[in-house]
């Protein structure tokens, strides 16, 4: 298929979107990801890194954009390019709301590397280890 202004009009179109998806995720705009998911975006995209928008919602410590991306169907276990999951960033970051969130919907506290357990004893974190179980 040859390059069009059409085309390219399109392609760019869908970087927009995904743009404004990934800057939503990180910033919690619930209102902006809800409109988005509702018409049919996906919540399981992922940047060229392979960072969900669960995984940059997870690491901004965005408990309600977590819950929000989960109800539209984000895998709460998927890792990125990395190894890394959701539930071990948010672990890293010492988010214990987005760990709740993550682990009532079932995200797996030894999947990734390092997994969530493991991250907890690395840096200390108790209260959040307790919960892994």
């Amino acid at each position: 298929m040859s390059e069009t202004p059409e085309n390219r009009s399109a392609e760019d179109e869908d970087a927009a979107l995904a743009d404004a998806l990934f800057h939503a995720a990180r910033e919690g705009d619930n209102p902006v990801l809800r409109s988005y998911l509702d018409a049919g975006a996906p919540a399981g995209i992922s940047n060229p890194a392979g960072d969900s928008l669960l995984m940059l919602a997870a690491y901004h410590g965005h408990a309600e954009t977590v819950q929000l991306l989960l109800h539209h169907g984000a895998d709460a276990s998927a890792p990125n390019e990395r190894g890394q999951t959701p539930l071990a960033g948010a672990v890293f970051k010492g988010y214990l709301d987005v760990v709740r969130v993550l682990i009532d919907a079932g995200a797996d506290p030894d999947a990734g590397s390092p997994t969530a357990r493991e991250a907890a004893r690395m840096f200390g974190r108790a209260e959040i280890l307790q919960l892994l179980g």
